[in-house]
């Protein structure tokens, strides 16, 4: 059992590193489905099947010759369901991932069995005209989060479809949570232990930076009414005190390293700590952690407990673990308010873990995304309808948006994507699409004869652009383990310039 354990860490030692062990168990919970194994489709899945544990393919599709650009499939493929085919070979990456397909179109699904889709963590539909709409109603008011895909020639598309995604941990650059100018008293008890000026000299070369800082710190507020140092030449004029105390009788500066590192971490150490203002366990701990600020907080947020690798001898450095003391004590007391809260609102006591109270530490870098839902943004009426006609260029990755939701129209009009064979006609026939567009949304946009043309793909899908799209594997990750933003709520790239853009819509 421990082999297979540590097999396991050493496995997904990467991973570990980047999400910890809570978003790694979420990863190997998970379950995605991907809807339709075209090319794009494949490659999310590809950078899927290593984290998750399960993933199950939708496709009613068989193999054809157009389909062997696609990595996954092959020519002798040809001819067998495409869900079947892309699944055995996706599987062989990853001999622990459970893969399954289903031999059927989504749109068969969707008529017979919608609740099919309840089952999901994620669920990726990749070229969907038809039942895009309707899926998405589904997963909406079922709380599964819906990422839609697509490669179209050149251009490429993501749209994330989720009422409310709470995102838990792991800020992009977070700095640590030193507390220096609001310091809880174990740290203010610890800081005034030491006596710099007494020290011998190998004492005073060990003391960690965060004491330097801090008992400067003290000497600055006494002195300037209480006022951090905030323009440039204040934070250099508190680094001046720093430099002087480690000088010897004669006005030479000592070479001692610590006081290097409390000079070079001024500007960090001396930010503001943060206060917090403000039924799922998200919510039920957010309003804990908001009555703890209101009540031992003082008016600050639970200690994080981390603190960054300094110089300093082996016991100064253990001293200052009164951080981590610091935040197991605020843990425990944030585990007492979410206790009563659960029992207010009929929550049964094991909804929320001791685990996950103690991942909630992060709670400076919280955040909360919403998207609008697919028929919001179709409807004529939507505020979508300003945002498309503020755009600031005729040649802005909007007009792709635009050109990508006319095919769609000529794909439910004609059964078929434009200039598969009729090239000339089909160009006329996709102008009415973007006229009939226009004119639902009253928008007085003009768009160029070169974007109508470039439309010209019939739906194909440059496997260079579809694997440069196989990024939306990293969004579902963000998905499955509430850690990272992710994008809200739409996301364009034009692979002819190199450029992308993000839109809210």
């Amino acid at each position: 059992m421990a082999s297979t354990k540590a097999s396991k860490e050493q496995k997904y030692d990467r991973q570990l590193r980047l999400w910890g062990d809570h978003g790694q168990e979420a990863l190997e919970n998970a379950h995605v489905c991907l809807i339709n194994a075209t090319a794009t489709g494949t490659e999310i899945l590809k950078n899927l099947v290593l984290p998750i544990g399960a993933f199950t393919i939708v496709d009613g599709h068989t193999v054809t010759g157009e389909d062997i650009g696609n990595f996954f499939l092959s020519i002798n493929h040809i001819g067998k369901n495409r869900a079947h085919a892309a699944t055995e070979l996706l599987q062989e990456l990853n001999s622990d991932v459970s893969g399954n397909f289903v031999e059927e179109s989504p749109e068969k699904l969707l008529e017979n069995n919608p609740e099919f889709f309840h089952r999901f963590t994620v669920v990726i539909g990749v070229h969907l005209p038809e039942t895009c709409l309707r899926l998405g109603s589904v997963l909406w008011s079922a709380s599964v989060p819906f990422l839609i895909c697509k490669t179209y020639g050149l251009i490429g598309y993501m749209r994330l479809v989720v009422e409310e995604h709470t995102i838990e941990s792991h800020p992009d650059n977070a700095l640590e949570d030193l507390r220096l100018d609001q310091p809880f008293d174990q740290l203010r008890n610890h800081v005034a232990s030491y006596d710099l000026e007494s020290m011998d000299k190998k004492d005073h070369s060990h003391t960690p930076w965060v004491v330097i800082v801090s008992k400067y710190l003290e000497k600055w507020l006494s002195e300037h009414d209480g006022q951090l140092p905030k323009t440039y030449r204040e934070k250099e004029a508190f680094r001046q005190c720093v430099r002087e105390i480690r000088e010897n009788e004669n006005g030479v500066p000592v070479d001692e390293e610590n006081f290097d590192e409390a000079i070079k971490n001024v500007n960090t150490a001396l930010n503001p700590t943060k206060i917090f203002y403000i039924s799922s366990p998200f919510w039920v701990m957010l309003r804990a952690v908001k009555e703890f600020v209101q009540n031992e907080g003082n008016g600050n947020l639970p200690v994080r407990g981390t603190i960054p690798d300094m110089i300093a001898d082996s016991q100064k450095f253990i001293n200052l673990q009164n951080y981590r003391q610091k935040a197991m004590q605020d843990a425990a007391a944030v585990s007492k308010h979410v206790e009563s809260l659960i029992q207010s609102v009929g929550l049964a006591p094991e909804s929320i873990s001791d685990k996950d109270i103690k991942l909630f530490k992060h709670a400076s870098f919280l955040r909360v995304v919403r998207c609008r839902s697919l028929a919001e943004e179709y409807s004529v009426d939507s505020q979508n309808k300003n945002e498309i006609s503020a755009m600031d260029s005729p040649d802005s990755e909007m007009v792709f948006y635009l050109m990508l939701r006319a095919v769609d129209r000529f794909f439910q009009q004609h059964s078929r994507y434009p200039y598969n064979y009729q090239v000339e006609e089909d160009i006329s026939k996709l102008k009415l699409c973007v006229t009939g567009l226009l004119q639902e949304y009253n928008l007085s946009i003009n768009i160029k004869d070169d974007y109508v043309h470039e439309c010209r793909y019939g739906a194909t899908e440059p496997h260079t652009v579809a694997a440069f799209m196989g990024a939306a594997a990293q969004e579902a990750i963000k998905l499955i383990t509430h850690q990272f933003v992710p994008f809200s709520n739409t996301y364009i790239y034009n692979a002819m310039s190199q450029t992308s853009a993000t839109l809210q819509l």
